[in-house]
């Protein structure tokens, strides 16, 4: 008669995690400890904040359109800034009014730029930068499609006027700001993909390939 085992200790369960399971955290550890968002995150951040500057842009033109009359400019701080409604041919702040339909062709060139570069981004910052970028590039393409005198030739509303600076919108400043975001993030060695590329780090891999 065999005897009992009852003290016997219980068999260890083993804990190893499967690979795929030590591969998506670690692959999230890195990302967290480097700055780095997945890549569902830094496409939802891009749209979230080109959809934002796209409705604002929007709003604020329709709104003007409808309340500002040309040639009646209304003072917000005395004559320093003015809501003035101005239709305008040409590119930010009133250059290359001659070239519409190019001007165009590289709003439409930008947008598709901007949508191949994000499906690599991963950088909360670079997101920010080309959001900005991309959310007033589509602001001002709509009114070179819909607005007069026709499509690739329609007159952008602009209606903020600071001083001598020239008349803008909210579309041509999202695109500045994220322009010179995006250039700071360059000159300072920051990758759409997160990583941070240093000169040292540069040089050495010149002299590795040499």
């Amino acid at each position: 008669m065999s005897e009992d085992r009852a003290d016997d200790p219980p068999a260890e369960t083993s804990s190893v995690p499967a690979p795929n399971e030590t591969a998506d955290s670690q692959v999230t550890d890195t990302d967290s400890a480097e700055g780095r968002l997945p890549k569902p995150l830094k496409t939802r951040l891009l749209i979230v904040i080109a959809a934002v500057i796209l409705v604002f842009d929007l709003v604020t033109k329709i709104v003007v359109v409808h309340y500002v009359k040309p040639g009646n400019p209304i003072e917000v701080f005395g004559d320093v800034v003015t809501l003035r409604l101005v239709r305008n041919p040409g590119a930010a702040f009133s250059m290359a009014t001659g070239m519409t339909w190019l001007l165009t062709v590289v709003a439409v060139a930008v947008v598709i730029g901007v949508i191949k570069i994000g499906r690599t981004l991963r950088s909360p910052w670079w997101a920010l930068g080309l959001g900005l970028v991309l959310g007033g590039a589509l602001g001002n393409l709509i009114d070179r499609f819909f607005r007069a005198p026709g499509p690739f030739q329609g007159h952008v509303v602009d209606f903020v006027s600071v001083g001598w600076w020239p008349v803008f919108n909210v579309a041509d400043s999202s695109i500045v700001c994220g322009a010179i975001l995006l250039v700071v993030l360059s000159l300072f060695g920051f990758e759409p993909n997160g990583e941070r590329v240093t000169k040292s780090s540069s040089d050495a891999t010149g002299e590795a390939d040499k």
